[in-house]
């Protein structure tokens, strides 16, 4: 095979997984060995071939496979049925910090992944301040990696995995830990790889990461490959999947968008008094929301619910409005009642049988600075009058 092919060919893997697990001697006298386990099938009937330099995404709900198929790539676990080839060195980050040694230092854990790669340590002291330098651990690099924070474990991960000579790089939900400067550098990073020439299978719920990354996308569902084709008409029926719920458990692993897709939210601007884009304001200020609402064909009663929320995800408020038609919406305050921090704006398009056609997790953001010695989350603009109280008059009169 080419480096950076791969093929698979009617995978199947299944998993015995027993009710309880038999622990003592004893216990497995009194069963007689009897437990009976559940065949669980987490891949089946899977193929695919992926040409040398093509990202490939892999999309789907939780349970329905992804992971197990990025293990197999890499060949930590072994296909029940079926065939899979790989061509040339593979890298993967599937877990974080798998592989880590916890009492072993930063930069010898370095060492320890180069050498599992089965890289020469001549190579991975050439490629070792660079990977340091973007993991930006210069001055933790020789603690033990058990000291470091999970988003730590994260950075140092994918340096090592994104820095070494492999042929095929495997990526499993890379973008639910760490910042958003981190997270940019990671797409910077995966992008480079890319134009190298190197093939990519990319795991993740979010959908702007899938459209810019891959070329591709496979969308799996209950172990089976259901869509295999261009990127963006899988995250539409991903989207259909999960357009019943209020929340999805993917939210967790990155997921920002979902809905049936009957119509959309096409478009999110912030703008300030004059019509110029902004995402800084001073407490007190105007702030204008600008909206695209599209739809495919008639919608029933379509509602637009706005919702501002803290950097953590708090809810700060909402405001929501019945369309009497789509096209461009406009939303103003006229002055901000938020002092200071930083605020997520979530847009959420439903119908009148509360159907979800389009939910925006984190549509816009902007910041807010005071203007004055306010402090907290609100404005507090009330009026300020001295009464006289009724012990004042009685003296006078008295």
């Amino acid at each position: 095979m080419r480096p950076g092919e791969i093929r698979v060919d009617r995978l199947d893997r299944s998993f015995r997984v027993y009710p309880q697990p038999v622990r003592t001697l004893k216990e497995l006298i009194v069963t007689g060995g009897r437990v009976k386990a559940t065949l669980v099938e987490a891949l089946e009937d899977v193929s695919f071939h992926v040409q040398p330099g093509e990202a490939v995404g892999l999309i789907g709900r939780n349970g329905s496979g992804k992971t197990t198929l990025l293990r197999v790539l890499a060949g930590i676990i072994k296909p029940s049925n079926g065939r899979v080839d790989v061509g040339g060195r593979v890298a993967s980050l599937l877990e974080l910090g798998a592989g880590f040694q916890p009492e072993f230092t930063g930069r010898e854990n370095v060492y320890l992944s180069g050498s599992i790669y089965g890289l020469k340590r001549a190579y991975i002291r050439e490629q070792l301040d660079e990977i340091v330098a973007f993991a930006e651990l210069e001055r933790f690099i020789d603690l033990p990696v058990r000291t470091y924070s999970s988003g730590m474990y994260m950075r140092l991960g994918f340096a090592i995995a994104s820095h070494l000579a492999a042929d095929v790089l495997l990526l499993d939900e890379v973008f639910a830990v760490g910042d958003e400067a981190f997270q940019r550098k990671c797409i910077d990073r995966i992008m480079r790889y890319k134009r190298e020439g190197r093939t990519i299978a990319f795991v993740s719920h979010s959908g702007a990461a899938l459209e810019r990354m891959c070329d591709r996308a496979l969308l799996l569902r209950n172990g089976h490959v259901e869509y295999d084709g261009e990127t963006s008409e899988a995250i539409r029926r991903y989207q259909e999947l999960l357009a019943g719920e209020e929340a999805p458990a993917e939210r967790a692993a990155g997921l920002e968008e979902w809905g049936t897709g009957e119509a959309r939210i096409s478009g999110v601007r912030i703008e300030g008094a004059e019509g110029e884009p902004r995402d800084h304001f001073v407490s007190g200020e105007p702030l204008i929301l600008r909206l695209e609402v599209d739809a495919v064909g008639e919608v029933a009663d379509p509602r637009l619910t706005l919702e501002f929320r803290d950097a953590g995800g708090a809810l700060l408020g909402t405001t929501a409005k019945e369309l009497d038609g789509l096209g461009a919406i406009r939303f103003a305050l006229p002055q901000l009642p938020l002092v200071d921090g930083r605020v997520q704006i979530a847009v959420d398009l439903t119908g009148a049988d509360k159907a979800r056609y389009h939910r925006i997790e984190r549509a816009a953001e902007f910041a807010v600075a005071p203007d004055g010695e306010s402090r907290g989350w609100f404005r507090l603009d009330g009026e300020w009058t001295l009464e006289e109280s009724p012990r004042a008059v009685e003296a006078e009169t008295g």
